[in-house]
């Protein structure tokens, strides 16, 4: 193993990209421990169900590109890898509703099923393609409910239950098997449109009832039906397509869910299990062998706030750079997945619940996407390793497919830290360093980092700010220096 060490002196704050380095405070350790490995990270996105895929779509040029660049752009943007997608179950798409490839059912389980699919699946077919364009290669379809007539209340909205789980006694007979395929073919769709899914999920909230498309399960009933769509999907040549399940409305749940499936013997079945934070937040790691994905959550009652720090507000950046790290470095994600990427100014009384604000031909970005873009420097298949001290900072640290290593800091002190982040483990003590940062006047700025002959690299990091390093270790005859 090839050992040196590097310190990231994180001095004064910035005032801008270019600067000379204040005097210096007192320094502040952060030590980066290789040898201590963690979760592997599948990677950090958002969702354009219910037709917010649209509000993009509709976009003239060169909005639209540039609403598309803020959200996948690596360089300029948040950089996002992972797109979650609904799987329509609505005969209509009055509303916001998704509409479905099945509107009518055969009249029994066995029947031939007549798909009818409008090549748009409410833009999200094209947000998807447009996501592949700039290198997103993970891709979550997720359905809120199955077709109404596989149901037990003959709707797709108001809760009801799959027939077939159970618990029910649906007249029609056992639709597992028929929902199965329902979710296969929509996989196979967009496969035909060069989107490749990587990810398939059954439930949206199955622990609550709604006036829109929803669908109730227990753990146990779900995992009787994951063993129906496990080898549905493998008889269909998709062994690689993970089950994530199932979406809870909150951490709490999502453990119960978790307990559940493994009692019911599915849990090697399964790829992830899914998270929202509304009803309860995440909180320490989950008792579950599987992955751990949030992949649904949003401030729903604060007004629209463009602010990075505002008081501690739900809706502000910095409050959102706090809630995914925890959710990543406290307890073990491996994706965190915001609501929504646009919506309007129209729903829901223009809340908080979008990453961006599409007003007709006009849009506004709040902070809370320069939150995410913080991150992008951990890329999908990194591996999060150890990353402790300091006063008023919290750090995560992660070591990339390629080899490089992302320090990412919060600083949650209100005045400016001095910082040195040790980390060992690369080749050369000459290293390519970068860094950027964000605070209430700056949007993942990249600030000039000096590194020494000996290895050391000069940065600095505000008040109640965040900033990102990546370290690129030199590559020598042997392969990447980690």
């Amino acid at each position: 193993m090839y050992i040196a060490t590097l310190f990231l002196l994180v001095s004064t704050a910035l005032a801008a990209p270019n600067h000379d380095l204040a005097p210096r405070q007192s320094t502040q350790k952060v030590t980066v421990d290789l040898t201590k490995r963690y979760q592997t990270i599948d990677g950090f996105g958002f969702s354009g169900a219910f037709q917010r895929a649209n509000l993009i779509v509709n976009l003239k040029e060169p909005k639209q590109s540039e609403v598309l660049n803020l959200l996948f752009n690596r360089t300029t943007g948040a950089g996002f890898s992972i797109v979650r997608n609904g799987i329509g179950s609505s005969k209509t798409s009055q509303n916001d509703w998704m509409n479905t490839i099945l509107p009518n059912c055969p009249a029994t389980p066995a029947g031939t099923p007549e798909y009818k699919w409008d090549g748009k699946d409410s833009g999200q077919l094209w947000l998807s393609q447009k996501a592949w364009g700039y290198g997103v290669r993970t891709f979550y379809n997720d359905a809120w409910s199955a077709p109404g007539c596989m149901k037990t209340n003959g709707n797709d909205a108001n809760g009801g239950q799959l027939c077939g789980v159970s618990g029910t006694n649906c007249k029609s007979g056992d639709w597992k098997q028929a929902y199965a395929n329902y979710l296969v073919k929509n996989i196979q769709l967009y496969a035909d449109s060069g989107v490749t899914i990587t990810h398939i999920g059954f439930l949206n909230e199955p622990d609550m009832s709604t006036s829109y498309a929803s669908m109730q399960s227990s753990g146990t009933q779900a995992a009787e039906f994951i063993k129906v769509l496990r080898p549905t999907l493998d008889a269909a040549n998709l062994t690689s397509v993970g089950i994530n399940c199932c979406e809870a409305t909150g951490w709490n749940i999502a453990s119960q869910h978790a307990s559940q499936i493994a009692s019911a013997g599915a849990l090697p079945l399964v790829y992830a299990i899914t998270s929202h934070e509304y009803t309860s937040r995440i909180s320490g790691v989950m008792g579950t062998k599987a992955r751990v994905w949030q992949t649904e959550y949003s401030d729903l009652n604060g007004g629209w706030s463009t602010a990075w720090y505002a008081n501690g507000g739900s809706g502000d950046g910095y409050t959102w750079a706090n809630t995914v790290f925890n959710g990543v470095v406290n307890s073990n994600l491996s994706a965190y997945i915001f609501w929504e990427g646009v919506q309007d100014r129209a729903t829901n009384n223009n809340n908080n619940e979008k990453l961006i604000l599409v007003d007709g031909q006009s849009y506004t970005v709040s902070k809370r996407l320069w939150a995410f873009a913080q991150f992008r420097v951990v890329r999908p298949g990194a591996v999060r390793v150890g990353a402790s001290g300091g006063s008023n900072l919290k750090s995560g640290a992660f070591v990339n497919s390629d080899g490089s290593v992302a320090v990412v800091i919060i600083n949650t002190g209100t005045g400016a830290q001095t910082v040195s982040v040790s980390l060992s483990g690369a080749s050369s003590v000459n290293p390519t360093v970068r860094a950027w940062y964000t605070d209430n006047t700056h949007d993942m700025s990249e600030t000039t980092v000096t590194v020494g002959s000996d290895g050391v690299a000069s940065a600095s990091v505000p008040g109640r700010g965040m900033i990102s390093f990546l370290v690129s270790p030199a590559v020598n005859s042997t392969g990447p220096a980690i």
